[in-house]
């Protein structure tokens, strides 16, 4: 699996590798890394102001998820995760990730998720909100 990192990314975070975090193999578990995409994803919204559950009025949920890895990550590495628009379509969208270590920069993963938006009320399907379509296609009011 290929994940095209086009670009700068659109935003970026840091989070540390928590004992919790690693494996028996002594390194960054599978389950830990989708957890630590999670949790950048989350931040992202937030700093749009927004939530998981209340972008705009709607709700995201999570349809697809692909992760490649490319090294390994130990316990109290520092991750920098920048985030990177891939499609955006009339009721969804592509977050892709770019994992490295933030103090050599060596890329531990790459990663996306397909999202897509629903109305918290009926539980359909919707169109991507306004404020976070500019967001995304770099049109927002800043």
């Amino acid at each position: 699996m290929e994940i095209a990192l086009d670009g700068r990314p659109v935003w970026t975070t840091e989070l540390e590798v928590r004992v919790g975090d690693i494996n028996y193999g002594r390194h960054l578990g599978h389950d830990a890394l989708v957890t630590l995409v999670h949790e950048a994803r989350a931040r992202f919204f937030a700093a749009h102001g927004f939530s998981e559950w209340d972008v705009a009025g709607a709700s995201t949920m999570v349809v697809e998820l692909g992760v490649r890895y490319r090294a390994e990550s130990f316990w109290s590495d520092r991750l920098r995760i920048g985030i990177h628009v891939g499609r955006v379509r009339s009721r969804g969208c592509e977050l892709r990730y770019d994992i490295q270590r933030a103090d050599d920069g060596g890329r531990v993963a790459e990663a996306t998720t397909s999202l897509v938006f629903v109305d918290p009320a009926t539980g359909r399907l919707r169109t991507v909100p306004d404020e976070l379509a500019g967001v995304l296609l770099g049109r927002a009011e800043t």
